[in-house]
């Protein structure tokens, strides 16, 4: 049966159309066409892509590594109502066995599905980092690389870990990611006290981009420009932001817009006390507390975010002063390209997945379609 959907703007990879609509068949798009003459009625002021979020430990007070039942699906609804139609479970520094157990638990949620937003696979964030900027990881944990273990990591994962998360100045760290790469597994860099010429090193041997840029890494000096130099002048890397205002001044978010514009990636970074009150709550094993929206460990450093991935792209538009349409294709055009999956999401176009969402003149969520079927916000 076939769907339409109208609205006042489209937002393709060429830019806004006016009065154009979808008409879509069996969950995918088939065809991008103006509205007839003489029809009123719009399902949408803007019509966007879904947002895609690559980066995500928790909200709605459950966790990615939580043993719960039904802790995916409800972080799946949560983030489905932020305008996400994809992302990827994020895990973190703990012991082995944990991981292995949280990684099994995503590839189950990936072969099974669920309501909300769609799994695409598992992000490891942890333990192959180092002390210097630990952040919230506990380096009482922080391993060795080994690509004996990593591939039992890939295995347990069922084929479904997607990225990888290390530090590029540890022993054997760019042999890992070679073999990561052979292995179709995306490697960013962080949690690290890497320099910059150890950071293009690991880009040289094929790693993918820096993790939350500008947090958890060496910052930018004129006669050493560490892993943000690195990442911001280097074409091949891919930058995830965390744009909250918090974790990055607003200045250093209009720097990753004019330097890296297309290579930005929008991530939350979200922890459990995403969307919840302020209170006290955990993280890799570590007692946290949310004042005003804000995560902050016993010491003060930041814990995770409690940022949403509709208000990263209108905290671009009003802190960046990016252009609405870059920053949305930072929420799902650039994470498809990432990840390889902009043959059939990030962008709307013939051929491609329904998975969308109808945004208001001031870019808040109104609607969500994933698959083309509506879902309840």
């Amino acid at each position: 049966m076939t769907q339409l959907l109208r609205a006042r703007r489209l937002l393709t990879e060429q830019g806004w159309l006016d009065d154009h609509q979808l008409r879509i068949d069996d969950g995918v798009i088939r065809a991008i066409e103006p509205i007839p003459a003489g029809v009123a009625v719009r399902d949408a002021e803007l019509l966007c892509p879904a947002y895609i979020d690559t980066h995500v430990h928790g909200g709605a007070g459950v966790d990615v590594m939580d043993e719960v039942p039904g802790a995916l699906d409800a972080l799946a609804m949560h983030k489905a109502r932020e305008g996400v139609g994809a992302w990827l479970p994020t895990t973190v520094t703990a012991p082995l066995p944990a991981i292995h157990a949280a990684l099994a638990r995503i590839a189950a949620r990936c072969e099974n599905g669920g309501p909300g937003a769609e799994v695409l696979g598992s992000y490891l964030e942890g333990p192959y980092f180092t002390p210097l900027n630990k952040g919230a990881h506990p380096p009482e944990l922080f391993r060795e690389l080994c690509e004996e273990e990593l591939d039992a990591l890939i295995a347990v994962s069922r084929q479904t870990l997607r990225v990888v998360a290390l530090a590029p100045e540890k022993n054997q760290a760019l042999e890992a990611i070679r073999h990561l790469k052979s292995r179709d597994v995306r490697v960013m860099l962080g949690h690290s006290a890497a320099t910059w010429a150890q950071t293009i090193a690991a880009l040289d041997a094929g790693a993918d981009g820096l993790v939350h840029c500008f947090n958890g890494m060496t910052g930018l000096h004129h006669r050493e420009p560490g892993m943000v130099g690195a990442g911001l002048t280097d074409a091949r890397a891919w930058l995830e932001l965390i744009a909250d205002g918090h974790h990055v001044h607003p200045a250093a978010m209009r720097l990753c817009c004019q330097c890296a514009g297309d290579r930005t990636l929008l991530i939350t970074d979200a922890m459990r006390a995403a969307g919840m009150p302020d209170g006290r709550y955990d993280i890799c094993g570590y007692d946290v507390e949310m004042r005003d929206g804000v995560v902050r460990t016993a010491t003060g450093g930041l814990a995770g975010s409690t940022l949403s991935l509709d208000a990263a792209v209108r905290n671009m538009v009003t802190l960046a002063q990016c252009p609405p349409e870059d920053a949305i294709r930072m929420a799902s055009l650039h994470p498809a390209r990432m990840l390889g999956v902009d043959d059939r999401l990030g962008s709307i176009a013939i051929g491609k997945r329904a998975s969308l969402i109808a945004l208001n003149s001031a870019l808040f969520v109104q609607h969500v379609w994933i698959h083309g079927q509506a879902l309840p916000l």
